[in-house]
C-alpha cells in the first residue's frame, strides 16, 4: 500500500499541482501588498482614507471601560472591494499564463504525418483483384 501511494504520490500531475499551489499561495500575496500598497492608497485619495478601511456602520455600538468601541455592526466594503481587486488580478494574470501555455502547447505538437502505405482505393483493388482468382 505504500508503495502504491508513493506511485500516486510522485505522479507528474500531482507533483506539478503542488508546485503550482504553493506558487499561487506566493503570487497571491504578492497581488495583496500590490493592491493594498499601490491600489488602495490610489484609490483612497478619492475619499480621503485608507481605503481598506472604508465601511457603512449600521449600529454604532458602545464603550467599553477600556475605551474600546464594543457592539459596533458595519459593512466592510472597502476590504471586500480591496479583496475583489486582487481576484481580478490573479484570475487575469492565470488567464494570460494559461492562454501563454496553450499556444505554446499548440506549436510543439508536431503535424501528424500523412498515413504511409497504400491507399483506401488501392487496398480495395488488391481485393478485388486476389478474390478473381
Amino acid at each position: 500500500m505504500l508503495k502504491e501511494f508513493k506511485a500516486f504520490a510522485m505522479k507528474g500531475n500531482l507533483v506539478d499541482i503542488a508546485v503550482a499551489f504553493v506558487m499561487g499561495a506566493a503570487f497571491n500575496k504578492v497581488v495583496s501588498s500590490f493592491t493594498g500598497g499601490i491600489v488602495s492608497p490610489l484609490i483612497g485619495l478619492i475619499f480621503k482614507s485608507d481605503f481598506k478601511d472604508q465601511k457603512w456602520i449600521i449600529s454604532e455600538g458602545s464603550l467599553n471601560d477600556v475605551g474600546e468601541k464594543v457592539g459596533e455592526v458595519a459593512v466592510m466594503w472597502g476590504d471586500f472591494l480591496t479583496n475583489t481587486i486582487d481576484f481580478i488580478i490573479v484570475a487575469f494574470v492565470m488567464f494570460m499564463l494559461i492562454k501563454g501555455l496553450s499556444q505554446m502547447k499548440k506549436k510543439e505538437e508536431p503535424a501528424p504525418a500523412p498515413p504511409a502505405g497504400p491507399t483506401q482505393e488501392e487496398l480495395l483493388a488488391e481485393i478485388r483483384d486476389l478474390l478473381k482468382k
